[in-house]
Order: C-alpha cells, then sequence, then structure tokens
C-alpha cells in the first residue's frame, strides 16, 4: 500500500471519529464536521492537479491566488454576515496586508520570485488573514451588543462615537491575535508547524527548515494584526450612526 493511500485513509479515519465525537456530545457540528473533510479531500486532490499545471504555466499563479482570496473573502465573509458589504470588507482587509506582505518577502529575496515560492507564502499569508478577519468580525459583531450599555455609557459622558467603541476593539483584535501569539510562542516546545516539518520531510536541513518557518511565523503575526485592524475599522464605520450614534449590527 502507498505512503499517500495511507496517509489519507488514516487522515479520513480521524475525521470520522472527530464527527463521531461531536455528535456523541450532542454539539450539532457533525455535518459541519463531515462537509469540511470531504471538501478538504476533494479540493486538496483538485488543486494538486492545479499547481502542476501553475508550474508549468508560471502565469496561472496570479489567477490561483485571485481564486484564494475570493474564497477567503467569502468565508469569513459568511463569518460576519451581520456587517454590510461584509464580504468585501473581508477581501480587503485580507488582501491587503497578505498581498503586501508576500510582495515585500519576494522582493528582499526571502523566498525566490517562482511560483513554487510565490503561491504557498501567499496561500498561508491569505489564511491567516482570513482567520484574522473572522475571528475580528465575529468578536466585534458580538460586542455591539454585550457591550452596548458601555459604549452607550460612554457617549453619555462625552466620548465620540469612535472612542467609545475602542475598548471593543481592543477586544476583537485582542482575540482575532490570541492564536497566533500562542502558535508564535509555543512553537518548537508545543507544536512543529506545517512548513517546517514539510520541509524537513522534503529533505531540508532543519536550519533551513526553521529559518523558512520563521519568516512565515513573524510575517503572521503582521498580517493578522493589519487584517484585523483593517477590519475593525470598517466594523466601526458601519456601526457609527448620523449623530454620534452607535448601532449594532447583528
Amino acid at each position: 500500500m502507498s505512503d499517500v493511500l495511507v496517509q489519507g485513509l488514516a487522515g479520513i479515519a480521524l475525521a470520522v471519529v472527530a464527527v463521531a465525537l461531536a455528535w456523541r456530545l450532542g454539539l450539532g457540528l457533525s455535518k459541519e464536521l463531515a462537509l469540511a473533510a470531504t471538501r478538504a479531500v476533494v479540493q486538496l486532490t483538485a488543486v494538486g492537479a492545479v499547481i502542476v499545471a501553475i508550474f508549468e504555466i508560471p502565469a496561472l499563479a496570479f489567477a490561483f491566488v485571485a481564486v484564494m482570496l475570493t474564497t477567503a473573502a467569502f468565508t469569513a465573509g459568511r463569518r460576519i454576515g451581520g456587517i454590510p458589504n461584509g464580504r468585501v470588507w473581508a477581501f480587503v482587509a485580507i488582501a491587503t496586508p497578505a498581498l503586501t506582505a508576500t510582495g515585500f518577502l519576494l522582493a528582499v529575496g526571502a523566498f525566490d520570485f517562482t511560483p513554487r515560492a510565490a503561491v504557498p507564502t501567499a496561500g498561508i499569508l491569505i489564511g491567516g488573514g482570513m482567520a484574522a478577519v473572522s475571528l475580528t468580525g465575529r468578536r466585534m459583531t458580538e460586542e455591539l451588543e454585550s457591550a452596548h450599555a458601555e459604549i452607550e455609557a460612554r457617549l453619555c459622558l462625552g466620548d465620540s462615537a469612535r472612542d467609545a467603541l475602542r475598548p471593543s476593539i481592543r477586544r476583537a483584535i485582542h482575540t482575532a491575535l490570541t492564536p497566533a501569539i500562542d502558535q508564535t510562542r509555543s512553537v518548537g516546545l508545543v507544536t512543529l508547524p506545517g512548513a517546517f516539518v514539510g520541509l524537513l520531510l522534503g529533505g531540508a536541513k532543519p536550519a533551513e527548515a526553521a529559518s523558512t518557518q520563521l519568516v512565515v511565523l513573524l510575517s503572521l503575526l503582521a498580517v493578522e494584526l493589519a487584517a484585523a485592524a483593517l477590519l475593525a475599522t470598517f466594523v466601526q464605520r458601519a456601526a457609527v450612526a448620523p449623530g454620534e450614534r452607535v448601532r449594532r449590527l447583528s
């Protein structure tokens, strides 16, 4: 039996365990977990074939990155559905820092200016931006509900709407950045990230793998912070109504 088949079957088996556990605990996530696992199998199989074509026709890399950005914006936008034009704002908040950071890393020579290096780098940063935008958006909409009394009190004390929202924005960004900060802080001690492990399995020297992973992790911190801050700014604009009022968005 080939290694690819063994890996695939092992992954599916653990996904089945996750689905069964969610069902047993009554979490209501069984269907979502099963769908996510199924989509991952189909999408990665298809992407494998697409990547081969991209390596042969570099111009396709731009189209592939555009597809990644659109999908990320759609996914994050669905998580923050209460925000007007959520998918548009999600696209801008994800694309701006992710593409800027990717361009910077390629320009300074951190990675080769080739589809083989550029596409995975962009994909990792887009994924990080998507996670940050989803978490920030959801926390912001929750804050507009749960902290509404606090916000109104600040308005009554003379704060502007933007100043009244500032504590909620800080809490939302803090929530969004916590996973990235924890991952960076514990790397090598608690977790061995995918890029590091993948490079080692591919035959790279440990020092090379560690250097590449470090660049990715530190870049993710910047991208996720920028994405969260941008999305929070967009939500703030949507929440501030004429007359220095703050409205709920859910």
